[in-house]
C-alpha cells in the first residue's frame, strides 16, 4: 500500500463528505425554517453512518446541531 496515495484519497473523501454534508444540512434547515417546520431555536440530533465496503466498516457518529445558543 502506498501511504501517500491512501492519505490523499482519504482526505479527498472526507473533504467531499464534509462540504457536501454541510451544504445539504444548511439547505434542509433553511427549507424547514421557511416552511415553518422549525422556529430557529431548536437543537437537532444528527447521525452519520460511515460504511466502507471491502473492510466491513460500519460506524455511527452522533452529535447535536444547535440553531441557537
Amino acid at each position: 500500500m502506498n501511504q501517500d496515495t491512501f492519505n490523499m484519497s482519504l482526505r479527498k473523501f472526507l473533504k467531499t463528505v464534509g462540504v457536501g454534508s454541510q451544504r445539504e444540512i444548511e439547505q434542509a434547515v433553511e427549507k424547514a425554517l421557511s416552511e415553518g417546520r422549525l422556529q430557529g431555536d431548536e437543537t437537532l440530533p444528527a447521525r452519520v453512518t460511515l460504511s466502507v465496503d471491502g473492510i466491513d466498516l460500519k460506524v455511527d457518529f452522533t452529535s447535536d446541531i444547535k440553531l441557537e445558543e
